[in-house]
């Protein structure tokens, strides 16, 4: 027992206090208890206001914790952005990956995943083709939505007055990418995409195809894409070919997310 109490001890060594803290306050909020002053905090985890008010003003500068009040906290926006975020993509990248799996070895090309984050289409998961002249995006990519067409399909969840909400302040002709330069451009290309239910695009020699895919509640939660060189979806026939497949590809994720097709 000496040799376990010694490695437990030796463990205990590289533990952070502060640290241990700042998670424990954060693991306080619950759905009941949404809110908590300083002083609850304090008392829940039996130390003093001033032994927790750098970790708190910490948290809450980095926008994990949010002042509601004085001396009140909830969770803040980077921690509920952020691990909601996370927790969705992983939910949608377990139920996703062999369908898109299937659709790499029935097309020989690349398929990507992606989820919108903010402005940006984020990949979240990719199905490698074996091809020499493929399309490999790598995993954490972030592509400006307007540039890319999983990103229009993506955009596609939004109403217009989101859409105006989002792109407020945001340059769009200042990347170098293809894509439209203002916001109404953008606006009849995502109205486009919502209509026909897919994307085309091609760009440095190559093309991509997207859909939706969507949850329960029949939103646009994620996209996919089938991508490769030019030269492979040169034809009409190979491209609706593809085309075919993705959706087909895409509906079927959506009915595993519980999406009710009409």
């Amino acid at each position: 027992m000496n040799g376990v109490e010694n490695i437990i001890d030796k463990e205990a060594d590289y533990t952070v206090p502060a640290l241990q803290r700042g998670l424990r306050i954060l693991e306080l909020f619950t759905y009941e208890r949404r809110e908590l002053s300083t002083n609850e905090i304090a008392e829940a985890l039996g130390v003093t206001v001033s032994t927790i008010y750098r970790i708190i003003q910490t948290l809450q500068g980095m926008g994990y914790l949010q002042k509601t009040a004085k001396n009140s906290y909830e969770l803040g926006p980077q921690l509920i952005s952020r691990g909601f975020t996370y927790l969705a993509s992983r939910d949608i990248v377990d139920v996703a990956m062999p369908h898109l799996n299937r659709l790499r070895d029935l097309t020989s090309l690349s398929c990507h995943l992606s989820i919108r984050e903010h402005l940006d289409t984020l990949y979240v998961y990719r199905a490698l083709a074996a091809q020499r002249l493929s399309v490999n995006i790598p995993l954490g990519t972030r592509i400006p939505c307007h540039c890319n067409a999983m990103g229009k399909i993506l955009l596609t969840a939004l109403s217009e007055t989101e859409l105006n909400a989002i792109y407020q302040n945001a340059r769009l002709d200042s990347h170098t990418l293809t894509g439209p330069k203002t916001l109404p451009e953008l606006k009849i290309e995502v109205e486009h995409a919502r209509s026909q239910g897919w994307v085309i695009s091609r760009s440095d020699y190559a093309t991509a195809i997207a859909a939706g895919v969507y949850n329960h509640l029949g939103q646009v939660v994620a996209a996919i894409n089938i991508s490769g060189a030019d030269a492979m979806l040169a034809s009409g026939e190979a491209l609706d070919s593809m085309r075919i497949a993705l959706i087909s590809c895409a509906r079927e994720i959506s009915l595993q997310l519980g999406y009710k097709s009409n």
